[in-house]
């Protein structure tokens, strides 16, 4: 099996503090913030490489894991990060986030995979900065593949079928969607009996969460294929969908106030904060 695995890269959320907004509105100020791959994208790795090997025996793998992204030269030592952990290749595909939004990402992630031609796309459900979860639902449209979305357990089944347990409002539903088809992870796809290939036996337990990527491979992935390839090139509509007009940081909180008992309490609910 060949899948395809999306990858941003985003401010470190135990940083949020540090987030600014400039004077003038036009952007948010990044400088200062620390830079990580996106925790659901990191799941969706994990995912794939779950899907291509055998859980007893990971060395002695059945397919091939490409990881992707759009942005800067930056982002390359996010993508080594996913190649230590033992995807096979990376593509960058030069561009800034903000000259992306999700409909353009979508184009893009289409003619990638017109031109690998992967069994499965695996993405996170979405970003921890835009939190927009709208990418996967429209390169699945695009393409016209079958999807299924928040996959908190992926198992393969004969004849190219998947059994994706979804979360949803009332709790996990379970589906199948054949190959080849884009599915988006949630958390609970990293843990540890929820994603197996037809070789990892039904009794195997992952460790919790993403693999730990050890020396060695990190050596190694300093000479795993990556290739870069300019926005242009790979699609001709580069135009944005949706802009930002403005930022605005949110006004701060008002400092809390202690009250002697219940009847206080009601009162200054109804009376100044106005909520009963």
């Amino acid at each position: 099996m060949k899948i395809l695995v999306s990858l941003k890269r985003v401010s470190d959320p135990d940083n949020a503090n540090k987030v600014k907004v400039s004077a003038d509105g036009s952007k948010v100020d990044t400088t200062g913030l620390e830079w990580k791959p996106n925790p659901f994208d990191e799941y969706a790795v994990e995912t794939a490489l779950r899907l291509t090997e055998d859980g007893a025996k990971p060395k002695e793998r059945k397919g091939e894991v490409v990881v992707m992204t759009l942005g800067p030269k930056e982002t390359e030592t996010s993508l080594r990060a996913m190649l230590a952990m033992g995807a096979d290749r990376a593509i960058r595909v030069e561009a800034e986030d903000s000259a992306l939004d999700g409909a353009l990402v979508a184009r893009v992630m289409q003619a990638i995979v017109n031109e690998e031609k992967p069994d499965l796309v695996v993405m996170g459900k979405q970003q921890v900065d835009g939190d927009t979860n709208q990418v996967g639902q429209i390169l699945a449209e695009r393409l016209g593949w079958p999807m299924a979305t928040f996959a908190a357990t992926v198992k393969e089944l004969a004849g190219g079928v998947l059994q994706v347990g979804r979360e949803v409002d009332g709790g996990v539903i379970n589906l199948k969607v054949k190959l080849p088809a884009v599915v988006t992870v949630d958390l609970r796809a990293v843990s540890p009996t929820s994603v197996y290939s037809s070789l990892t036996k039904a009794d195997h337990k992952y460790n919790d969460g993403p693999r730990f990527a050890p020396l060695p491979m990190i050596m190694q992935a300093k000479k795993k294929p990556l290739v870069v390839k300019e926005l242009a090139q790979v699609v001709s509509d580069t135009a944005l969908r949706v802009q930002y007009a403005r930022f605005e940081a949110p006004k701060g909180r008002a400092a809390g106030k202690k009250v002697k008992d219940v009847a206080e309490l009601v009162d200054m609910l109804r009376n100044e904060a106005k909520v009963i």
